[in-house]
């Protein structure tokens, strides 16, 4: 049983990052089949419906927020964060998409010790940037994967980073349920409106992926809030790279696609640089 709360919440992001990569696996597939706003609708109006359920007993208490304004600043960047990756699942692999997203890190950790006040050792940058050099060795700079298509996962890695530390703010403060509720909120509002004048009919082997897309969402962003409320972010800023890895098996069990030499070598890199953080933070935790 893991007893130290920074331990806890390493765990519980690495199952959040297994979440988001089931959710851009679904939306992946439907990419070429289903518009992008009917993606990103079913993604936020699936986990609004699910947390509605959930809290109706507690509702008057759930929807009190401390933060109101930085819930819809964090509702903002989440949606803006899911547009950049959704649109480019149009043109690029799973994998390679999220490997350009391995740039979060390094924003947070900086994000962190900039507008958090969180401590920012040589160890920890350390272990970034060794993580980073994971990511390079696998995205090749200078190859195909550099295209005017891959700018939006970049983009994406601000606005989620943007998102995380916004999180990581209202922390404990408040209610995981509170802020699930609210990183909804502005998303299925907008998507919601916008609709009408998007919708394209649906196959019914579409609709499962819709729904799997929301759930993995929201259960993705439960574990995430939680884990931010344990952890600080810049201990948690290494293990994003762990998302690339449940890619990269994703990417063989469903498209066939084998990784090369150079995948391989970046993904020991990465976990190498995960593992370093979670022994040297809950060794001092403990």
């Amino acid at each position: 049983m893991i007893q130290s709360p920074t331990a806890r919440g390493i765990a519980i992001f690495l199952l959040a990052g297994l979440m988001f990569t089931g959710m851009d696996l679904m939306a992946k597939l439907l990419a070429s089949r289903v518009h992008i706003t009917q993606t990103l609708w079913a993604r936020y109006a699936v986990q609004m419906v699910i947390v509605t359920a959930l809290i109706t007993p507690r509702a008057r208490q759930v929807l009190k927020t401390k933060y109101p304004r930085l819930q819809a600043v964090r509702s903002v960047f989440l949606f803006a964060a899911s547009v950049f990756f959704f649109a480019a699942y149009l043109r690029l692999d799973l994998a390679e998409s999220i490997a350009i997203s391995q740039l979060s890190p390094l924003w947070l950790t900086l994000g962190g010790a900039i507008f958090l006040g969180e401590r920012f050792g040589p160890a920890r940058l350390i272990a970034v940037l060794i993580g980073l050099c994971g990511a390079l060795i696998i995205i090749r700079p200078g190859t195909e994967a550099f295209t005017p298509w891959s700018f939006l996962p970049l983009i994406g890695t601000l606005c989620y980073a943007g998102y995380a530390l916004t999180t990581r703010f209202v922390g404990a403060d408040e209610d995981v349920w509170t802020s699930l509720f609210y990183s909804a909120l502005f998303a299925t509002v907008v998507l919601t409106v916008a609709m009408p004048f998007t919708w394209v009919p649906l196959e019914r082997s579409d609709i499962p992926f819709l729904i799997g897309i929301g759930a993995f969402g929201a259960a993705g962003q439960l574990f995430l809030i939680r884990a931010l409320s344990l952890t600080e972010a810049g201990i948690l800023a290494p293990f994003f790279y762990c998302s690339f890895l449940w890619a990269v098996i994703f990417q063989i069990t469903i498209f066939g696609d084998l990784p090369d030499t150079a995948t391989l070598i970046g993904a020991l890199v990465i976990v190498a640089a995960g593992l370093y953080v979670w022994r040297r933070e809950t060794r001092k935790s403990a």
